[in-house]
């Protein structure tokens, strides 16, 4: 049963419902998700904006989308939570997420067949955490696919789900979908160069070079000249 609220909180909410519902029509857009497959949530404060069970994302709108409290119980909005809810409840309990993205993306669940892992095979995937886990299969919907999910995501933004599709997720929502995207890119990436060979992967000292080369040259923001 949803619970009144004040104005100024049902405004913030009303933005938040509305980014959610934008992120799950794009993930559509970019032929990420179909039908009703997969799910989007983001958080500000202690509420939680999430799509609702059984709902084409391509045709999500604000009033659409369902808010529940860190309990999972239901603030405001007509429809239940997606089935996947135990386990973006968990990711922000245990990583302190500001958004999570699941979806069914064509070459992350073709990967998810075939793999243990997602090397690391460009240095972007370290915004992903460098490899990217496949955690083994369970039920969807299901405490043993959220137990399985959380601990392949340690240390990690992204993950792989066996036989099932991929999840990531952020501080927000825009960088939750964005890391979507790039798990999809990597996953087409290694794909392409796996038909032509053995694809190289970056080791530790590789890694471990391309972070202090961020550090030192503040890559990837925007700057000004001095």
């Amino acid at each position: 049963m949803s619970v009144p609220i004040g104005h100024d909180r049902a405004m913030m909410l009303r933005a938040l419902r509305e980014q959610v519902a934008t992120a799950s029509r794009r993930l559509a857009a970019e032929g990420l998700v179909l039908g009703t497959a997969g799910n989007v949530s983001a958080r500000q404060g202690d509420l939680i904006a999430i799509t609702p069970t059984g709902a084409r994302l391509a045709d999500l709108r604000a009033e659409l989308i369902t808010v529940i409290d860190p309990g999972g119980e239901v603030v405001e909005g007509t429809f239940a939570p997606t089935s996947e809810l135990d386990l973006h409840l968990g990711v922000y309990r245990r990583y302190r997420a500001g958004a999570v993205v699941h979806t069914h993306a064509p070459m992350a669940t073709a990967l998810s067949l075939v793999l243990d892992e997602l090397p690391c095979v460009h240095y972007q995937l370290m915004e992903l955490g460098g490899t990217v886990p496949v955690a083994p299969y369970r039920t969807f919907g299901t405490t043993e696919l959220a137990e399985a999910v959380l601990a392949a995501l340690d240390g990690r933004t992204a993950a792989l789900m066996a036989n099932h599709g991929g999840i990531t997720h952020g501080p927000d929502l825009d960088a939750a979908l964005s890391r979507t995207l790039l798990l999809e890119w990597g996953c087409e990436l290694y794909w392409r160069a796996a038909t032509l060979g053995v694809p190289r992967t970056l080791d530790r000292a590789q890694r471990a070079d391309y972070e202090r080369q961020v550090a030192a040259k503040a890559y990837g923001t925007v700057r000004r000249l001095p």
